[in-house]
């Protein structure tokens, strides 16, 4: 019989958890859990006060290895590494983690919204209290007269406090427990648990880190900054010519162009004004090289850098709730420049020396190398190489697939240049011609941006929007609609399928029932226990994209538009959002390229290949070489490239590198 055993913890740290993560806040040495709250199946709430000097009886902590009890946790990879750290490497087989199924089923990440979301009492939900009682016992406190100088609170300091803190922890376990229960109508399916697991590993293997080299591009950095900021003042005699107020004021005194604001793109324009005279524009260079002097990713890999050279936690499984991808956290490895700097091992070498002229010299712009190699700070472990490898052009692979655009599978399964084929299907031009040294070969760079802007229902506004290079020139709206239509025309699978997604899921949302469009199965799914719905859409890995509380609106050209409850990105607010047949394509493409992903992750792991960190569509392997280089890379692809059981006719590429640190060109 499987018993549940909820979980919740309070902890102390002088490491900051928001800062340093959950890892790197656990290994400090000062580390201690003062209060453990459990609940056992359905019976009453207990706590623990370690703070105090009870223990946690040896009938509990047998608990916590015996795999007939299931341990629940909001956020569980937190519990689980607080508890590892105290009772030894627990097993992540036996831990399922609430905010997790939280989020699968298309809710909050926070206990206290999920909870209020969900409908929970208010008995049932966090104490208002509850943060600054964190804030108290948790974390360190300022020292003054009035305290006895001391820089930590214990529980002596404030017993009432104390007793608050106690029932705050136990409403926690409580309300996590009930959470639990409001999702079993719901459950995550066992592939995707699995995954969860591989995740809680891979977070806690961490990657290392090359700390010599991000101590020397701290320090580099700061005398660019130094230097710019000694440049400005001479030439603006402002007390802060980093303030904004002050520079825009100087700015509207010295130049002939008013400015409002210093934004990037402003900056930018302005630069470009002929008449901008020697003093003004060496002022706005400077504006636009400190805009580039930030070393805050080097800051956070200082910060939450382990005591072992390694930074952990850099992952969020299920952050991007949508669609099941994961996002990125603490130094957000997933938006990271790329990497132009040549010769790369000079520039890093110059770095670790802290050789800020002669980086100059060579390179020109300091902050833009400093910037470009902040990659190269994640390394090998010693003695191991790292392999990295990434599936080509994914989303487009898996759109076309979805849709049955047979020409566009053929491109994939052959040559796989994309661009090219589109451009050569849209303005009618053999594909051969399509090539460096022909006039044709312009064309490309418009396939491409369509091939990005028009994928998920965009139009002359998604073309512009994607034009970063300037790559549409001086075209007008009605000649890119021109490349819009075209576009649609050659790929009138893809264009269909933006329809007959959206009508089912009108269909679904005003009649109930289910809708089958390609492989993917829109239905309406009560919980009538609990009083909740949603619209699902089943894909085919198995897994499902949920949709609260749906419902039908009208949009601004009088047809019905899609409603649900969810996360708005933006204000990170619950509140009714609005989608349509586009961009449920878009949700479930990056959803099934997630799938894709998550697939070859089991599958390296399970062969020996163990993964320190993923981006989107990307691998990064930490492993000691076992071959040539080619042959650790074929290995890696091979499997990447292996057939998805529920997508076996999918076709997949894969390509990569292996080296001693990580980049990307």
């Amino acid at each position: 019989m499987i018993h549940h055993l909820s979980i919740d913890l309070e902890t102390y740290s002088s490491v900051s958890l928001r800062d340093a993560g959950a890892l790197r806040y656990i290994a400090s040495p000062d580390f201690e859990i003062l209060l453990f709250a459990y609940t056992l199946d359905d019976n009453p709430g207990q706590i623990i006060d370690l703070a105090s000097g009870e223990t946690v009886p040896d009938w509990l902590i047998s608990m916590l290895f015996n795999p007939d009890y299931l341990k629940h946790a909001y956020n569980a990879p937190f519990e689980f590494g607080c508890l590892s750290k105290y009772y030894g490497q627990l097993i992540p087989s036996q831990w399922r983690c609430t905010m997790f199924h939280g989020l699968y089923c298309g809710y909050t990440p926070g206990l206290e919204a999920t909870g209020r979301v969900l409908g929970l009492p208010e008995d049932k939900q966090k104490l208002n209290t509850g943060k600054a009682l964190i804030r108290y016992f948790c974390v360190p406190c300022k020292p003054t007269k009035s305290n006895g100088q001391r820089t930590r609170n214990y529980p002596r300091h404030d017993p009432e406090k104390w007793t608050l803190f106690k029932e705050y922890c136990l409403q926690d376990v409580v309300t996590e427990m009930e959470i639990g229960k409001k999702l079993l109508s719901f459950p995550v399916p066992d592939f995707v648990q699995k995954q969860w697991e591989t995740d809680l590993m891979i977070n806690t293997r961490g990657v290392a880190v090359d700390m010599s080299f991000v101590e020397g591009a701290l320090e580099v950095g700061a005398t660019m900054k130094a230097e710019l900021m000694a440049e400005a003042t001479e030439l603006t005699n402002l007390n802060n010519p980093n303030s904004v107020k002050q520079t825009v004021a100087w700015l509207n005194k010295e130049s002939e162009v008013e400015v409002t604001n210093l934004k990037k793109e402003t900056v930018t324009e302005m630069l470009s004004n002929d008449t901008n005279g020697p003093k003004v524009q060496r002022v706005l260079e400077i504006r636009q090289e400190l805009g580039k002097t930030s070393t805050k990713k080097y800051d956070a890999i200082e910060i939450c850098v382990c005591p072992d050279g390694r930074v952990r936690g850099l992952l969020q499984f299920y952050g991007a709730n949508r669609t099941g991808r994961w996002a990125g956290r603490l130094v957000q490895v997933q938006n990271l420049p790329r990497t132009y700097t040549d010769p790369i091992d000079l520039a890093r070498n110059l770095v670790r020396r802290k050789q800020t002229a002669a980086i100059k010299a060579v390179y020109g712009n300091v902050s833009d190398t400093l910037s470009q190699l902040i990659r190269t700070a994640f390394v090998a472990s010693s003695g191991n190489v790292l392999i990295d490898a990434d599936f080509s052009a994914i989303e487009a692979r898996v759109i076309s697939w979805l849709a049955g655009q047979e020409w566009r599978l053929e491109v994939f399964r052959t040559h796989g240049k994309i661009y090219e084929a589109s451009a050569s299907q849209m303005f009618h031009v053999p594909i051969e011609r399509i090539k460096k040294g022909n006039p044709e070969y312009s064309l490309r760079a418009r396939g491409k941006v369509a091939e990005l802007a028009l994928g998920y229902q965009g139009g002359v506004g998604a073309m512009r929007r994607m034009d970063t290079g300037h790559q549409l020139g001086d075209l007008d709206d009605t000649e890119i609609q021109n490349i819009v239509d075209s576009w649609r025309s050659t790929n009138s699978k893809i264009r269909d399928l933006w329809y007959e997604l959206n009508d089912a899921a009108i269909q679904v949302i005003q009649n109930g029932g289910s809708r089958t469009v390609k492989c993917l199965t829109l239905s309406r799914e009560y919980d009538y226990s609990q009083g909740t719905q949603c619209m699902t859409i089943l894909l085919p890995s198995g897994r499902k994209l949920f949709y609260i509380n749906p419902s039908l609106g009208e949009n601004q050209w009088g047809s019905p538009s899609i409603l649900y409850m969810g996360m708005d990105q933006t204000s990170k607010k619950w509140k009714q959002l609005e989608t349509y047949g586009g961009k449920l394509v878009e949700n479930c493409v990056q959803a099934i390229a997630r799938d894709a992903l998550a697939e070859a992750i089991e599958h390296l792991e399970a062969a020996g290949f163990p993964i320190v960190f993923h981006i989107h569509d990307e691998v990064v392997i930490d492993i000691k070489p076992f071959a040539e280089n080619e042959q650790m890379l074929k290995a890696v692809t091979d499997i990447m490239t292996t057939p998805i059981p529920w997508a076996p006719d999918l076709p997949l590429g894969a390509d990569g590198w292996v080296g001693d640190f990580f980049t990307k060109d």
